[in-house]
């Protein structure tokens, strides 16, 4: 079954029918999104959206995250091949307070420290 998009860009791209054919109460597969603003940054988590598959959950990515700021690169995951620790195991990190100097303020000057090396390097 060919997926009709609201947006007549989308329909354009034709691309291949879907390989998953949906029931009337099934949804399409959930994906997470990762941007890269430039070329050797970390890819950052930008949203989630609902796809029939990867090649289309990648053109509504660059459509929903990809027009507003500088973008490089775009990564789409489907939800449900991330793997993740529960809630209720949170005691796992119980020892995690106890090492105050590896708080994410280090990581802070990390960054403004790299920003003058680059500053030094270009200017």
């Amino acid at each position: 079954m060919k997926e009709i998009s609201f947006d007549p860009r989308v329909n354009r791209l034709n691309l291949p029918e879907s390989e998953v054919s949906l029931s009337p109460m099934d949804n399409w597969q959930t994906y997470e999104v990762f941007h890269q603003k430039k070329r050797g940054e970390q890819h950052k988590h930008s949203g989630i959206l609902h796809a029939p598959n990867g090649e289309m959950a990648l053109v509504l990515a660059k459509e929903q995250f990809g027009r507003r700021g500088q973008t490089s690169n775009i990564w789409v995951v489907k939800s449900t091949d991330i793997f993740a620790t529960s809630y209720d195991d949170t005691d796992m990190f119980s020892t995690t307070p106890e090492k105050v100097h590896r708080e994410p303020g280090e990581y802070k000057v990390r960054e403004k420290i790299a920003e003058y090396k680059k500053k030094k390097l270009n200017g």
